[in-house]
Parts: C-alpha cells; sequence; structure tokens
C-alpha cells in the first residue's frame, strides 16, 4: 500500500508543483493519475520512489516513510517504466532487463535466463534478447521497458505515460498486455497519463488531477462518468459526450456505437440480445425495430455496463474500434 499524506512540492525559486495532496493506493490495484500539463502528477509518481523529495508531508509504502530508506535500495526494489522504454543503448536487451537483478546480486547467468523468460511474458521473443535497442521498433523497445522493471520482482511498479511515444494501434496492444499482465502479476501499479480514454481503460481507479496536483475527483471510471464532480471534470473526461444520441449500426457482424456525428463511438460485445434488431444509423427511421427504438436510450447505459464488466470477461468495452471498423466502413 502506497501512502500520501499531505504532501507538497515547491520547487527552488517558488515554483509549486504540488500543492497538498492525500491519497491511498490500494496493495494489487492499478490507480491512474490523469491530468494536463502541470498538474504534479509526474512529481507524485516519483516522491514514491525518491527520485522526487516531497518539500511537505510524506510518503509511506506498507507504512513506512520512503525517506528512512536508502534511495538506491528503494529505487531497484520498486520497478519503474519510462517513455520509450529508458534503455541503455550499448547494452543488449537480455542485460538491460537482466541490470537490476546482477546489481542486487543475482549470478549474471541465471539473471540473463530469467531476462529472457521475461521477455517471452510481455510478448516478445526470447531471441530479441541478443539485439540493441536501436533494432528494436518502438513498441518491442517498450515492452523490454516494461519487462526490466518486473525484472526484480517488485511489489510496486511505476510507469510514467510510458505509451505515450508509440502509434495507436501499437498503443492499444500494449494497454491490452498490461491488462492481462496486471491480472496475472497483481502488481501496486501507479500509471501517469494525460490520456483519460487510456486511464480509463487501464485503471482500478483513476485519480483526476487539477493544478498542482488539487483532486478534482477520485473514483471508478463508471463513478466519474455517471457524476462528475464539477465542471472541469466534465470537460477534461468529455463527460458531455456521455449526453449525446447514440445509435447502434451492425458493421462486418459486429454492433458498433454511432454518436450524433456519425462517427464510430465503440464497439459492443456481449449486448447482442439488447441490440439485435437495431439498424444503422443512416437508415430511415422506419426500417427500424421498435426494438431497437427502445434499445436507443438505453445503449449509453449499455455502454457503461460494458465497460464495467471488462475485467469480468462478461462483456469487453473497446472505445475508437480498429481501423476500418467505422461507421461508413472507413477509418475513423
Amino acid at each position: 500500500m502506497i501512502e500520501f499524506e499531505s504532501v507538497g512540492k515547491t520547487y527552488p525559486g517558488g515554483a509549486v508543483a504540488v500543492e497538498s495532496f492525500t491519497y491511498t493506493v490500494p496493495k494489487h490495484r492499478t490507480v491512474v493519475l490523469v491530468g494536463s500539463s502541470g498538474s504534479g502528477k509526474t512529481t507524485l509518481l516519483r516522491m514514491v520512489n525518491r527520485m522526487v523529495d516531497p518539500t511537505s508531508g510524506r510518503v509511506l509504502i506498507d507504512g513506512v516513510d520512503v525517506r528512512e530508506a536508502d534511495p538506491v535500495k528503494l529505487r531497484r526494489s520498486i520497478g519503474y517504466v519510462l517513455q520509450d522504454g529508458g534503455l541503455l543503448p550499448h547494452r543488449t536487451v537480455a542485460d538491460n532487463v537482466a541490470t537490476v537483478p546482477i546489481l542486487n546480486g543475482t549470478p549474471r547467468r541465471e539473471a540473463r535466463s530469467a531476462a529472457l523468460e521475461l521477455l517471452e511474458r510481455v510478448g516478445l521473443d526470447p531471441e530479441l534478447g541478443a539485439r540493441y535497442p536501436a533494432q528494436l521498433s518502438g513498441g518491442q523497445r517498450q515492452r523490454v521497458g516494461v519487462a526490466r522493471a518486473l525484472a526484480a520482482e517488485p511489489e510496486i511498479l511505476l510507469m510514467d505515460e510510458p505509451f505515450g511515444a508509440v502509434d495507436p494501434i501499437v498503443r492499444r496492444e500494449l494497454q491490452d498486455e498490461l491488462v492481462r499482465l496486471q491480472g496475472e502479476i497483481g502488481k501496486t501499479v501507479v500509471f501517469v497519463t494525460h490520456d483519460v480514454e487510456e486511464a480509463f481503460r487501464l485503471c482500478d481507479e483513476v485519480v483526476v488531477l487539477g493544478e498542482g496536483g488539487k483532486i478534482a475527483q477520485s473514483g471508478t471510471p463508471e463513478e466519474i462518468l455517471a457524476a462528475p464532480a464539477n465542471d472541469f471534470v466534465r470537460t477534461f473526461v468529455g463527460g458531455t459526450k456521455s449526453n449525446q444520441t447514440l445509435r447502434v449500426r451492425q458493421v462486418a457482424g459486429r454492433s458498433v456505437a454511432v454518436g450524433e456525428d456519425g462517427r464510430q463511438v465503440g464497439v459492443i460485445e456481449g449486448l447482442e440480445g439488447l441490440v439485435s434488431g437495431v439498424k444503422g444509423a443512416g437508415d430511415d427511421a422506419r426500417e427500424q425495430s421498435s426494438r431497437g427504438r427502445e434499445a436507443q436510450p438505453r445503449l449509453p447505459h449499455a455502454l457503461d455496463a460494458a465497460r464495467s464488466s471488462l475485467r469480468k470477461a462478461k462483456a469487453r468495452w473497446r472505445l475508437g474500434g480498429k481501423s476500418g471498423d467505422s461507421a461508413e466502413g472507413g477509418p475513423v
């Protein structure tokens, strides 16, 4: 468990990054800090491994103030994933992954062998272990970064906008991979992003930050979407979009939700009984079945239900869809 107790950070010259932040990250949960630039989210993340020390308040891990720990040992005990992987360019992939275990005293051969197993676990061919970071794609480097963060078997994983430098398709794949991994290993994860959709996709709980690290609202995605605390949160998470009329169109055998502007909002799976019989948004209204007309007002709630069921395997909510799945038959 990670506890932030009234932490604040003021830099020399008087610049205030965080005023006063109090929050508890439960064990084995994924908490996402989301906010615009200047909201202090990265500063808060780095307080956990003492890359930044607060000027007021304290951070505790399992009840122990992190300032009582040796900063080097503390950082080696916490996984840390940076944007674009943060890999050492002069070392092979296997050596990058094995870095912290070797520093902690694990024999080199044993550490390298474990590194190759980790590569496979994050979806990479172990043969890539002999390559150098420059020989990898952006998505591959990011997976290596995740493997390196997990190599020392940390209880805590810090992720600072790790998927921000890859294209949307790879980003979605990496998000899916993280959800899968977290389901297997159950780490305590603090994830930083400015992307609300990414935050909602990955988190158990999300913290929406305003200027100076002030908590605008925290809770599950469903709670925040259903009841934004104020206009800032409503605007930031795009809450006004949830009030638009949504229709369903069948595309390639799937039920596609289409917004008022004609753009695809999402793909619904597992709700066939609710949306069957609903015709395309562009079809003449007289062609819509009465069941379809009844389903339309309930669709936003159905979408929220689908999102809530994501981790329970009852339904999958996929915002944006894949290229070529738009309501018009082309890219969104």
